[in-house]
């Protein structure tokens, strides 16, 4: 902790010599630790769920009419792509879950700035968003659509307040676990309030933010799902809608499997973000 401390107030104060410590143990030392990373062990989980899936089907342990083939599925996919509706419903899903996504984000980050930093803001803010925390979005949806119609707008409102409520309660909660020294050693050097914002509460903040951002970015798409069979005419969850209507099974498959993969992709990229924005950091996972 002393040599955290000293790091601390070298950001602070940036002439501060620098304070002799213990140089961290290698990763082959870490005898207790997970073992070494296994490359590209991302894919190794769902390439079993892929390999039973083949295997289930080839050995005919799958009945078609549930759960298509792979190859079934791939060939729909093809035909879809062939003739545009894809690549046109997979671009509407994608600007709908990423406007949310970045909407419910930013008001998410600001609530737990405000709730976290002043007492008055916690009082007036945490209540509010534990009671929409335990209100599920489907029940939300119906009182939405007399307010704001079917359109976009109402898309937009359930994906971003889904969105943001995961990324408070993590950022909110990290901000409420910084230690109470690093406050006292702010004061000491005279920082400012914002000063203090900016170099201990958004940095000690970043270990919730990132936990909250993966979570949201798979509630953005689950999210997704529901508003887009809500009397949509476009999107992923549309063709999904479409396809159930004329049991097109396979179709449906399509539609999950690219949920899945976006779902995956996603939290790939925002654990790369956390990874190089807390390098700083000495976790079981280096």
């Amino acid at each position: 902790m002393a040599t955290l401390d000293a790091a601390v107030l070298r950001r602070l104060r940036p002439n501060t010599p620098p304070v002799a410590a213990l140089a961290p143990r290698g990763r082959g030392a870490r005898r207790l630790g997970p073992g070494r990373p296994i490359p590209f062990g991302f894919a190794l989980g769902p390439g079993l769920l892929v390999g039973a899936w083949i295997l289930g089907s080839a050995t005919g342990a799958l009945d078609p009419e549930t759960l298509p083939a792979p190859w079934t599925v791939a060939g729909t996919a093809s035909e879809l792509i062939a003739d545009g509706r894809l690549q046109s419903n997979l671009l509407t899903s994608l600007q709908r879950a990423v406007l949310g996504l970045g909407l419910g984000v930013l008001i998410g980050v600001v609530l737990a700035l405000v709730a976290g930093l002043s007492r008055l803001g916690d009082a007036v803010i945490d209540g509010p968003v534990q009671i929409k925390r335990a209100i599920p979005t489907l029940a939300l949806i119906p009182l939405f659509i007399v307010w704001f119609g079917i359109g976009e707008e109402m898309k937009l409102i359930v994906i971003t307040t889904s969105v943001l409520v995961p990324v408070y309660l993590n950022t909110h909660a990290a901000l409420r676990s910084v230690d109470a020294r690093y406050v006292e050693l702010a004061e000491t050097v005279g920082l400012s309030r914002w000063g203090f914002v900016r170099r201990i509460a958004l940095p000690g903040s970043l270990p919730g933010f990132f936990l909250g951002l993966r979570l949201a970015v798979t509630i953005s798409w689950l999210a997704l799902v529901v508003v887009e069979q809500v009397n949509a005419t476009s999107g992923i969850g549309y063709l999904m809608t479409q396809a159930r209507t004329y049991g097109q099974i396979d179709v449906i498959v399509v539609g999950l499997v690219i949920y899945g993969f976006l779902g995956l992709f996603g939290d790939l990229a925002v654990r790369a973000a956390e990874r190089k924005a807390l390098a700083w950091r000495q976790t079981l996972s280096d």
